[in-house]
């Protein structure tokens, strides 16, 4: 490689800066790319080689990071593979921009089994460098790299179809807050490998002198299993590109139940808080339950059906405490009840229950509200949880059929406060009525496709549901006025699981929040400190993820009323301020970008000006997986769509919505998170802010002009995500403290 290039490459080493609070940063290897101009002859065919062509990052084949945390000081091991797919050897520069309180513990650059040292580039020379970088370049991307430390080694002889594996460490003591760590680690720097990361693994194992009670990813799906005074947390993907960092929270605490709120506010708005609430993993504190089980024996549960069904329901019954009381209802034509009131869970009774599930047979229709209300008459005035397990097939048949009468006459029985948990199995069921029966009586709603196992699903149900710990909960904010909080319900709380409220509050300053609930039949009150703040800009994720349940919620209202004009305007309102993409919306994909179509998730609705406007599945800009295979291009064609055998993919996905944990993003180039706001890729190929009103008057910026780059100098002390947000592309419109800005190339 020319030593000139490879200068360059050097100043982009200077350059780069990851441009977050606190974070620990992920390395990149930076070569010049091999391009078109003086041939080369290898592997029996042309390579073309020119200096000009510029600068690339290396495809990375497994990104592995391990994290240790030991009360609240972090030792961060990352072991990076990257690839060069090239037919020529080629050298590099391995970047890592290190957090501000990090100390560098171990590097190695594996060559022929060697290591090679790297050094530390000093802040101020990166700052130096900056802005002549920015201009060579060109390249937008540059613009949220500066300033910070970084450590920096060369990479030599990377051979042809060959790979380079880099292992670092670093310690640092990560963020602590009123009872919350948090951890930082941005994989969004991937961005620069060119093809899909192979592998990404994230593991993190917790050692606390304090009872952790919660370990909560707002960013990414983990799985963790909590021992008291110890956690683990693993997140792990395969064939990926990540574009969001991992955060990770965890709290710790003396209480038997643990609360940690997280706030973010801007100046002048209404803030957003979440709040965790969790027992961790308390031992001997299960409190006693009653529930019924209520299954549905109608004909079209003939077959696999019914067989797996009465397994499920063993399984249930078997799993009972000793303390547990409970009762059996068979539904079809007319109601069976296994016993007219509410059993011990012995040995005996459950045995005998067993033997009741044996004689079930499939016949006859599906009186759903007589099934119901005989399940609500069974239970008593203990104050204790009280639960009804309910599984059907099909809609209501028998009896009373009009989904509004099933909910008003379910709803004015209830007056114990039972919740009602259901299932809908195969194609068939009625949505509304299942979702709206659920939600009304302070249960949840789940369905069970065609290809799915019902033993399996409702016996992962009931681990989660088997042990409460706290019930009919209530909370009080003190002097802080909070509305919108999600759910708009509280749940009961169960072992090993944790309550995330979601909400905007009004005015700011400390607060005593007060958390009241039966255990074993007895009121608690737990008593707890917090503060709302006037500003907050850490935890940008929890405006999204707001807007996500409200979303939710306002679709299952819409579902029920048949398509509320206003409420579907609030959704598209919500939909574009904060990205969350819904069946009422549609964004522009350009042309370069509609590989993207290729996805199932996706479907083309129609062409528009250059490039491609697409009806967008919900699942996708979700992340919930491939549930909508068509698009819509108007209201109506996707009401069309649910009544010809989509209720069940939107039910689940609105269901996902209402309680979603992970602030999770659109997955295609049309819409981008950064901070708290939100940019929309326009038809003119304009990035805009979601902030940006049409007819506001703006200043107009020449990209890379003295003006630009004095604005990149100066407004980072208004915004420090500055940077970020120029990074999107050459031609924008921003909003920085009430003034909008036009840049154009």
């Amino acid at each position: 490689m020319k030593r000139g290039i490879f200068a360059v490459i050097v100043l982009l080493a200077c350059a780069v800066f990851l441009k977050i609070e606190s974070a620990q940063a992920d390395g990149a290897l930076f070569i010049e790319r091999p391009g078109w101009g003086t041939p080369w002859i290898t592997s029996g065919r042309q390579v073309y080689y020119d200096s000009q062509q510029g600068i690339e990052g290396l495809p990375v084949k497994y990104h592995r990071v391990k994290v240790k945390i030991d009360n609240g000081v972090a030792i961060t091991s990352v072991d990076q593979v990257f690839k060069n797919e090239y037919d020529v050897d080629v050298e590099g520069v391995y970047i890592f921009p290190l957090p501000e309180d990090a100390a560098i513990t171990d590097f190695s650059v594996y060559v022929d089994g060697k290591k090679i040292s790297g050094e530390i580039l000093d802040k101020e020379a990166a700052r130096r460098t900056y802005e002549d970088m920015v201009r060579k370049m060109k390249d937008p991307a540059l613009l949220e790299y500066v300033g910070r430390n970084m450590f920096r080694a060369r990479v030599s002889g990377i051979p042809k179809h060959g790979e380079k594996r880099i292992e670092l460490s670093y310690q640092q003591i990560i963020n602590y807050d009123q009872g919350m760590y948090t951890y930082i680690y941005p994989l969004d720097t991937e961005r620069f490998s060119p093809k899909p990361l192979e592998e990404v693994v994230v593991s993190t194992a917790i050692t606390s002198a304090l009872p952790i009670k919660s370990v909560y990813s707002p960013s990414h799906k983990v799985d963790t299993v909590i021992k008291e005074k110890e956690a683990v947390s693993t997140y792990e993907e395969r064939n990926v590109t990540p574009n969001k960092n991992f955060i990770l929270h965890y709290s710790v605490s003396e209480k038997d139940i643990g609360m940690n709120v997280l706030c973010y506010r801007r100046n002048n708005e209404e803030g957003y808080f979440m709040m965790l609430v969790s027992p961790g993993q308390l031992e001997g504190r299960t409190i006693d339950k009653d529930i019924v089980f209520v299954l549905d024996t109608s004909g079209s549960m003939n077959g696999e059906k019914i067989a797996q069904a009465k397994d499920a329901l063993k399984f249930c019954i078997n799993n009972l405490h000793k303390g547990d009381r409970f009762n059996i209802i068979s539904f079809a034509t007319s109601i069976s009840n296994y016993n007219n009131g509410l059993l011990k869970a012995s040995s005996d009774n459950t045995q005998q229950a067993s033997e009741f599930i044996d004689h079930f047979q499939a016949t006859g229709g599906t009186n759903i509200n007589e099934a119901i209300l005989a399940a609500l008459k069974i239970f008593d005035d203990l104050r204790r949880p009280r639960m009804i397990v309910f599984l059907t097939d099909g809609e209501a048949t028998e009896g009373v059929t009009e989904i509004k009468e099933i909910i008003k006459n379910v709803s004015s029985a209830n007056t114990r406060g039972v919740r009602v948990f259901v299932f809908g199995v195969g194609k068939e069921v009625n949505t509304h009525l299942l979702d709206k029966m659920s939600e009304v009586n302070r249960g949840a709603s789940e369905y069970i496709l065609p290809q799915e196992n019902i033993e399996a699903k409702i016996s992962s149900f009931y681990r989660k549901v088997s042990e409460p710990v706290i019930s009919d909960i209530t909370i009080d904010f003190g002097g802080i006025s909070t509305i919108e909080v999600y759910p708009q319900t509280l749940p009961d709380i169960f072992k090993g699981s944790q309550l995330i409220l979601l909400g905007r509050y009004k005015n700011s300053g400390a607060a005593t929040i007060t958390l009241s609930g039966y255990v074993n039949e007895k009121k608690k009150t737990f008593t707890y400190s917090s503060n709302f703040p006037k500003y907050e800009d850490k935890n940008d994720f929890i405006p999204r993820l707001w807007a996500m349940r409200k979303i939710g919620y306002l679709m299952s209202e819409i579902r029920f009323t048949k398509e509320n004009k206003k409420m579907i305007e609030e959704v598209e309102k919500i939909s574009k301020d904060y990205g969350v993409i819904t069946p009422y919306t549609s964004f522009f994909i350009p042309e370069q970008d509609a590989v993207f179509a290729n996805n199932a998730s996706f479907g083309a609705a129609y062409s528009s000006k250059g490039g491609t406007v697409w009806g967008v599945s919900e699942s996708l800009s979700l992340g919930l997986g491939g549930m909508y295979n068509g698009a819509y291009e108007s209201r109506d064609s996707y009401s069309r769509g649910l009544d010809k055998g989509m209720a069940i993919d939107h039910a689940i996905h609105v269901a996902k919505l209402k309680g979603s944990e992970q602030a999770l993003g659109f997955g295609a180039d049309t819409v981008r998170h950064i901070g708290s706001k939100t940019f929309h890729l326009r038809e003119d190929g304009y990035w805009v802010d979601a902030e940006f009103k049409e007819g506001t008057k703006f200043k107009e910026i020449k990209y890379l002009s003295s003006d630009y780059l004095a604005l990149l100098k100066n407004k980072p002390l208004l915004d420090p995500l500055l940077g970020r947000y120029l990074a999107l592309g050459k031609n924008m419109i921003l909003v920085l403290g009430g003034q909008a800005y036009k840049i154009s190339e």
